[in-house]
Parts: C-alpha cells; structure tokens; sequence
C-alpha cells in the first residue's frame, strides 16, 4: 500500500485482519519510495496495490503511468484508494491502466471490499472489471 496518511494506513492494517484471506501488508508513504521498492528490491512484486492518488514528492497517478511503462511490473494489479471520486480522474485511471477504484469511507465497507478483492486475487479470478464496474464503492457487495 503506498499512502501518505498514517491513520489511513493503520486503519487499513485493521482492516486487512478483519479479512479471511491470509495476506501481508507492506506499505509506504509516498510515490518515490513506492517506485523505488517496486525497482529496486529484489523482493517478488507485489500480489497486488493499492495507491493512494494524492501523495507527496510523486502522486498516484505518476506513480501508475511509471509502473504500466515498465515491463517488470507493469501486470500487477493496482487499485487506486482515494478519499475524493472525481469521474473524469476515474476515467483516466481505467486508460493509464488501474484495475479499480476505491474510495476511502468507512471502516465496514473496507472491511467488505478488501475481502472481495482478496477473494477475486485468492481464486484466481481477479481481472480488469469493464469501466462500469471500475469503481468498487458502485458495486453491489453482500
């Protein structure tokens, strides 16, 4: 996860334990460290991403027009976490390559979407939904 909030990264931390699917959190907090982990560490890319759009030093929306550019790690899925829904940045993020879009709300609701999308990843099921479904807070979730 790469944000520059803390409490959004501790309560995504929290929510992360709330979710049936094993997982470790590895975050950051800002693009040019988030660039520099995906490029420069030996480590295996990441199973998946959520970014924050609005970050210091490097913004999410860089940070994904860099990571869809390099052919090492441009496959992984990156879904962009924002407090703000802005439909004509949505729409860009579905061209530049984001697998979804979720906004920052409350703390149940991530607790639901996190546990779909790690659901999808765990089934091997997850793939780039249509721009209908790009949103994740529009989707319909039991």
């Amino acid at each position: 996860m790469a944000d520059d909030d803390e409490d959004d990264r501790y309560f995504f931390a929290l929510a992360l334990k709330k979710v049936s699917v094993p997982s470790k959190l590895v975050t950051v907090a800002d693009g040019e460290q988030l660039i520099e982990y995906l490029t420069t560490t030996k480590r295996k890319v990441p199973e998946i991403l959520f970014l924050d759009i609005n970050m210091p030093r490097k913004n999410g929306y860089e940070c994904l027009t860099e990571i869809k550019k390099n052919t090492g790690i441009k496959d992984f899925p990156v879904i962009m976490y924002s407090t703000s829904l802005d439909d004509t940045m949505a729409d860009i993020l579905f061209q530049k390559g984001a697998h979804y879009y979720l906004r920052k709300g409350n703390f149940p609701d991530l607790v639901k979407y996190l546990q779909l999308v790690l659901s999808m990843l765990e089934a091997n099921t997850f793939q780039k939904p249509s721009k209908e479904e790009f949103v994740l807070n529009e989707m319909r979730v039991i």
